[in-house]
């Protein structure tokens, strides 16, 4: 199809200060380049020039879905309370989750995601397993009522999504489309021009035990990874964590009873008694949800990962202030050693062999040296508890982890039965027997997407786009209102387009200064320069955006080398 743009009726404001709001380089650029518009905290509009890059990154999401043979539908973004009430997340989800009533007083909710609606579709539809396997996916709003909205389109609370969900008779069937979309999904990171990684990641409120967050790598990333030149990589909330260097002591102490008065934290103790904070063990306190208090006892200079302490002890949730009065515990002394009737206590695997652990006392200004697991308290639960760190040992071949940090554009997940078993979701096997479906979902943020591109292509002058998801594929720039420049420029313009080349032309009464710095600012791939002095010697010049590299052309090869260019740069 034929892209022809001017500037001079291109909707795109494009401002010259940096916005004040904005904390991330993507969120500045796009406010910057006239792409988005604030309109509430976390919901924004997309103008013209975003919303190109949007329809492009749809196209490739969308050809690499329809070539695993999923096929596309749309579902409502307002959701009706009884389907989340028979799945039983209507009260788990929390706050996230934005709920309203219609006029007749009943239940509904604005979409963050679409299990409950797409398992109750297909259980209505599909009877026998030889209608298995089947994908189905969409590009749609969600809506996630976010507590702290930030970093533009990074974490906002109205987004745009692609979610797919499977359905299969087996796990093999299962595994075979997740391994599928995993490869689609890697396929759509690399025609984005993104620098990415597939890790381990933690399933969440979605449900499922295996599950693969595919991260863009970029300092501005809200995620920390760790990672290993064998291939390994995972989210530090999901990682295996083994702690190097440990154990230290391997041979009994005396226990002691010391008086620490006002030292509350490892860093007190570590520093008053002139240890280091890791031969210190720090001990955290929860409760299940029948009211049985938990410690959890880690060590000193690691912190205790939630998800990986709700693993351990399912359903545990930490206690907050009020918690600690009513157990009547001392928030800054507590420890394993004769900890309140009925305690759980669950260790971090790394202390196993540890003998001596300095520990609090469970009385305020006291601490214990020479905590011996076994001889002075027991642990009935060992597990993996700390979040991961660089440092740290490759769970896969035993090497020390690096770090990274990254956004999360997109992920898979095996939901297995999770919602067709609470849901009823059934079909007939080859036995005649009635069985839950197995299931999987898959998700890309397409907005997400958007900023994530910019994060890693961007300078200090603006967006470097990659020729796949720009706005347009290149930028006519004429330097002067003279004859002969727009003559020129004008046929370069057209010829272009009719050579297939989605174009801009900035046709604006603007100074060269003026336009020079919006196609930086906005990123155009390619630059066509056309200037008096250029063409007093028959050329123009071809500025790439991404390297800024400029190349000399004969003005009548101008358009076929930045065809060649650009269709280089397609995918």
């Amino acid at each position: 199809m034929r892209t022809a743009l001017r500037m001079s009726r291109l909707y795109a404001p494009t401002l010259r200060e940096d916005p004040a709001e904005a904390e991330v380089p993507s969120h500045r650029l796009l406010l910057r380049a006239g792409m988005i518009r604030k309109v509430a905290a976390g919901i924004y509009d997309f103008l013209p020039l975003a919303w190109r890059s949007i329809a492009k990154i749809e196209r490739i999401v969308r050809e690499e879905m329809d070539a695993i043979g999923s096929q596309e539908l749309l579902l409502p973004v307002v959701q009706p309370a009884e389907l989340w009430h028979e799945s039983g997340r209507w009260d788990l989800y929390g706050p996230e989750l934005a709920r309203l009533k219609d006029r007749a007083g009943r239940d509904f909710c604005l979409g963050p995601t679409h299990e409950e609606v797409i398992t109750a579709l297909v259980r209505n539809e599909v009877r026998s397993y030889r209608d298995l396997p089947l994908s189905l996916y969409q590009i749609n709003v969600k809506f996630r009522d976010e507590m702290r909205p930030r970093f533009g389109l990074l974490r906002g609370r109205e987004f745009i999504m692609k979610d797919a969900y499977s359905f299969h008779a087996t796990q093999e069937s299962l595994q075979e489309h997740y391994d599928e979309q995993a490869r689609a999904y890697g396929r759509i990171c690399d025609r984005l021009g993104l620098v990415w990684r597939a890790v381990e990641a933690d399933s969440g409120q979605i449900g499922g035990k295996v599950t693969t967050e595919f991260m863009a790598l970029a300092d501005t990333g809200e995620a920390e990874l760790v990672h290993c030149s064998c291939g390994f990589a995972a989210n530090v909330e999901a990682a295996e964590a083994i702690v190097p260097g440990r154990p230290r002591h391997m041979s009994e102490e005396t226990l002691r009873k010391v008086h620490t008065p006002d030292l509350r934290t490892i860093a007190d103790i570590a520093a008053a008694f002139g240890l280091d904070e890791r031969d210190t063990v720090k001990t955290m306190a929860g409760k299940t949800e029948d009211g049985r208090l938990v410690f959890f006892c880690v060590p000193g200079d690691r912190e205790l990962n939630p998800v990986k302490a709700g693993r351990a002890v399912p359903g545990v949730v930490l206690l907050d202030e009020e918690d600690f009065a009513a157990y009547g515990i001392p928030k800054g002394s507590l420890g394993p050693v004769a900890p309140p009737d009925g305690t759980l206590v669950v260790a971090d695997r790394s202390l196993a062999e540890e003998r001596s652990w300095v520990v609090g006392a469970n009385e305020d200004d006291y601490h214990l040296f020479g905590a011996c697991p076994g001889r002075d308290f027991a642990v009935e639960v060992w597990a993996d508890l700390v979040t991961a760190r660089p440092g740290d040992l490759c769970p896969r071949c035993g090497a020390s982890l690096e770090g990274a940090r990254g956004i999360e554009v997109s992920q898979v997940f095996q939901l297995g039965t999770r919602y067709s078993e609470t849901m009823g979701a059934t079909f007939t096997d080859e036995n005649g027997q009635e069985r839950p479906f197995i299931m999987g979902c898959y998700g890309v943020g397409i907005t997400r997407s958007l900023a994530a591109v910019i994060e890693q292509h961007h300078d200090d002058a603006g967006i470097c786009w990659p020729v796949s998801v720009a706005p347009a594929e290149a930028i006519v720039l004429p330097l002067s209102n003279d004859a002969d420049v727009a003559d020129a420029a004008e046929r370069i313009f057209a010829e272009l387009a009719d050579a297939g080349v989605e174009t801009v032309i900035d046709d604006r009464d603007e100074r060269a200064g003026v336009k020079f710095a919006d196609a930086d600012l906005i990123g155009w791939p390619y630059q066509v320069i056309v200037g008096r002095k250029g063409l007093s010697a028959g050329v123009v010049e071809i500025k790439h955006r991404a390297t800024g590299e400029r190349e000399s052309v004969p003005v009548d090869d101008a358009v076929a080398r930045t065809r060649m260019l650009v269709e280089s740069q397609r995918s």
